[in-house]
Parts: structure tokens; sequence; C-alpha cells
């Protein structure tokens, strides 16, 4: 048996170093951008992988019908970024290539198609999760993510920290021998206070009462233990939000627990257990198609659908019978963080009259249901509809 005791003690050194530097960045990082002050506010379209260029195909049709105005104007540029596919992550061996990096940086917020990680034994390299890449370089820190269900009285936000935990160092893991395999996990009091309170803030600012913060803290005592010492701190500062702490494994049973789980408002957790929470939380919604998803940082944005890329709808053709419900959420929830409520408040609207109330258009994910133009032909024709906010408030009605 070979014992590489000193080469992960080295492998150890290398990764603290390399948290520490981030830290002392976190330290001294920027204010939040004020879209309002840009001459021009510039959108990157990422297609992706699979399903990703033909719904993200569909919802760039809607976004740029909303926001004509503003194109025509000058205020609002679209962008086409190709270069985020599997295809050309694995020929140049980086899970962000370097000239697609710099396109993503020449703007202010992206809207991203699903892209595929690889994994073991699928014959791609491996190499690491563009999301993943994406949220290190460019610091997306807060994953947020809406869920609403208004018949069960369910309207949670989830505050999902985006840069740390298992994630940030997930691939840099030491197998010491072919018996033993440590993985590293990083929790900072800088990273942890910022996530915390973007959710108080949050819950602030939208007239929210509550914040729950999950961790493991009983068990895992080091990390989890900052996280909830530091949500302690954040929640002095917000005296009249309330806040409580769950643990995780008692959390995923409470979201199922339809007499209590409508107790919640917002929560915030680090980057694992978020992973899985808001993916059973869209579950109970109506599944991970319906979602969007925000990755927030001070200077870039970018929003995406939950789902993965469904490479085997385009092995089989169906591609074009994809679903684009959650990368037009997704969008909306851009609309939003850019300061075009009026727009958002439009395609939220209207993407739930026509999935969850009208369904005059069904999709089923193949040749017997709708396709993803006839889906995005219906929800342009819905949104611009003028009795939109009738058929809202019929919707609403029938809870």
């Amino acid at each position: 048996m070979n014992i590489n005791i000193e080469e992960a003690k080295n492998k150890f050194g290398v990764v603290l170093s390399e948290q520490l530097s981030r830290v002392e960045k976190l330290k001294k990082e920027d204010d939040w951008i004020d879209y309002s002050t840009l001459d021009t506010i510039i959108i990157g379209m990422i297609g992706g992988d699979g399903i990703g260029p033909t719904i993200s195909r569909e919802t760039h049709r809607i976004l740029e019908k909303l926001l004509e105005n503003q194109v025509k104007s000058g205020k609002v540029k679209f962008v086409d970024i190709e270069g985020l596919t599997i295809e050309n992550r694995a020929e140049k061996l980086k899970s962000i290539p370097d000239d697609v990096l710099a396109e993503i940086m020449n703007c202010n917020v992206t809207l991203k198609g699903p892209t595929h990680t690889p994994e073991k034994g699928d014959g791609w390299p491996n190499i690491e999760s563009a999301n993943v890449a994406m949220r290190k370089e460019l610091d997306l820190f807060a994953n947020v993510r809406p869920v609403r269900i208004p018949a069960e009285g369910i309207d949670w936000t989830f505050f999902r920290e985006n840069t740390e935990d298992l994630y940030a160092v997930g691939s840099q893991g030491i197998d010491v021998t072919s018996d033993l395999a440590i993985d590293f996990r990083v929790i900072t009091s800088q990273g942890s206070e910022r996530i915390i309170d973007a959710a108080f803030a949050h819950a602030q600012k939208t007239g929210k009462s509550k914040v729950t913060v999950v961790t493991k803290a009983n068990v895992v005592k080091t990390t989890d233990g900052k996280f909830l010492e530091i949500a302690n701190d954040v929640a002095s500062r917000y005296p009249e939000i309330k806040w409580d702490s769950w643990y995780i494994d008692i959390m995923t049973a409470k979201l199922l627990d339809k007499k209590r789980r409508n107790e919640f408002e917002v929560l915030v957790l680090p980057n694992l257990y978020g992973d899985i929470l808001t993916d059973e939380a869209a579950e109970i919604q109506g599944g991970v198609g319906t979602a969007g998803s925000a990755n927030i940082g001070k200077k870039f944005s970018m929003f995406e659908a939950i789902h993965g890329s469904a490479p085997r709808m385009v092995e089989e053709g169906r591609d074009i019978y994809a679903d684009p419900s959650s990368l037009i959420r997704a969008g909306a929830m851009m609309l939003d963080h850019l300061g075009f409520n009026v727009e958002a408040a439009k395609l939220h609207k209207a993407v739930e009259v026509c999935g969850m109330y009208e369904k005059k258009v069904i999709m089923t994910g193949r040749s017997d249901g709708a396709s993803s133009r006839d889906f995005g032909d219906y929800l342009i024709d819905t949104t611009f509809d003028s009795n939109l906010d009738n058929k809202w408030q019929e919707y609403i009605s029938k809870l």
C-alpha cells in the first residue's frame, strides 16, 4: 500500500494558500453595480449544450420583444456567445475557454442554457463544470431560486451560497491511497456574511418577515458552525426580521410537510445543501423544468434554467420539443434584476397563465405535444395580450 501522506500535505497546503488569497480579495470587493447608471446594458445569450440552444432561442425571442424599445434606444444590447459548448471546452481542455470568458466578462449579465458537465466514463475529458467555473471567475456568490405555489400558500426564495463549501474545491481532492479519498470543504466568514446579508436584505425589501438558516452545525461543527455563527451576527442588523435555524436533514422533510411548509419564506444555506434542497423544492412546484435560477454577484450576474442539457432528447431528435419555461422564468428574474420590473411582471404572469392555467399549448417533450417554437409563440401572444391581467386574476382567484 502506497501512502502519499506528504503529497497530501503539500496538496492541502496549496488549497489553503489559494483560499487564504481568496479571502483577502473578498475583504476588498467592490460595491454593487447600479445598472441605471450604464449607457448600455449588455446581455449575453449563451446557448450551451443539448437542448440549450433550442430553449435559449425561444427565450431570446420573447426578451427581444419585451425590450424592443430599450434595444432601439441603445439602452440594451443582446450578444450571442457561442463557444461554451462541451465540444469547444473539451478541445481547449478548459471549463471556460479564455476567449469565451473574455466575451462573458464584456457583458453585464448573461442568460445561459444548460451546459454538460463531464462525468467518469462519458468520453469527455475531466474538466470542471462550466457553471462552477463561471461562479468562481465572476464571483457569482448568490444562487437565488424562487419557488411559488399559490394554491398551497408556498412562496419560498432560496439563497444558496455559490462559491464556497464542497463545490469550491470539489475538484481538488486527494486519493491518499487506493482506499482513502479526501475532499475539502471551505466556509469563510466573508463568504458567509455576504450571502446571509443578501437573504436578509431580500426579506426586508420584499416585505418578508422571516429568514431560515439551514446547516448541519450539530455535526459539522467547524464550517457549518461558522455559517450559523455569522447568521446570528447578521440577524442583529435586521431586528424587524425573525430568523430560525434548521438542520438540512429535517429541512428536506419539512418541505414536504403540508402543515408546516408554508411557514418558510426566505431560506439561506451553504452550497451543497442548497443544491439538494432547491431541486426538491422545484420538484414540489412541478419539476426542475418549471424553475429559473439567478447567480448574482456585485459586478456580474448569470441567469439559467436549473435543469440539465438533456442529451437523450437531442439523440432522439426531440430537442425541438424541449420546454423553455425554466429559462424563460430565469429571463424574467433577469429583467427584475436589471430594473425592468414592468416587463418582468408581464413575463412572470404570462408564464403562469400559459403553463399553469390556460394550458392551450401542451408540451410533452415528444411529437405528440407542442414544439418549443409553438410554446414560444403562445407565450409571446399571451404576454402582449391586453387581457393578461384579467387572465392572471382569474388564475389567482381559482387557486
